[in-house]
């Protein structure tokens, strides 16, 4: 395997950062391209658009996006298959379950939801300005915070019983904290993810699965 990462200045330009990608695209030898975003003051979502779906193994490009939201065979976003796996590897049932998304961007809350859909739960997204949040999450069976606000999610929005997966990192002057308060959500939840050390190397792991994935779709 071939190490190709790419440490850019920071004062890189959108048409510098363009090539690279397409001369990565071009190279037989690179199987997945990775963008780290946010991508500072550039375009990420147009960079992001020029990387060839069979090499996306983040799975954010628009051809990647629709293959998610059709169920049909591609590349998925890395954290939401992560937390896909974490259900799946503790037995949490899917089907028929709850669940509510607390948080709708694109690179998590819309693609887990998308995720859950196609295994039949029935699904609430719901975010920081939803009217009466703890009601909504307190419904949940399976509750997903990735709302970026440290310790929103507290006892009165979780249902006893519920599984609870943290997908938020804060850094505050004491440390990392997710956006659950983990020390009152575990009395009640019967599964709960920490941060750090839940989810984020369930990332790590789909993002090797992936990288795998697309080299044997691109030898084959």
């Amino acid at each position: 395997m071939v190490d190709l990462h790419r440490h850019l200045p920071a004062d890189v330009t959108q048409e510098v950062v363009a090539a690279l990608i397409a001369e990565l695209a071009e190279d037989p030898a690179v199987s997945g391209i990775l963008l780290q975003l946010p991508a500072a003051d550039l375009d990420g979502q147009a960079l992001t658009a020029l990387i060839p779906a069979e090499k996306d193994v983040d799975g954010l490009t628009p051809i990647s996006v629709g293959l998610l939201v059709q169920n049909r065979t591609g590349l998925r976003p890395c954290t939401p298959l992560g937390v896909i796996e974490l259900l799946d590897r503790y037995g949490v049932a899917i089907e028929g379950a709850e669940a509510v998304v607390v948080g709708r961007s694109d690179l998590f809350g819309k693609p887990v939801a998308q995720l859950l859909l196609h295994r039949n739960a029935t699904v609430t997204m719901a975010h920081s300005r939803t009217r009466d949040l703890a009601t909504v999450c307190a419904r949940a069976d399976i509750l997903i915070a990735a709302v970026g606000v440290p310790r929103l999610i507290g006892l009165e929005h979780v249902k006893p019983g519920a599984v609870v997966i943290d997908v938020g990192v804060n850094r505050l002057e004491t440390g990392l904290v997710g956006d659950v308060d983990f020390d009152a959500v575990c009395a009640v939840a019967r599964l709960i993810t920490p941060v750090p050390g839940g989810v984020g190397p369930m990332t790590i792991a789909m993002l090797l699965r992936n990288t795998l994935t697309a080299a044997e779709l691109q030898s084959s």
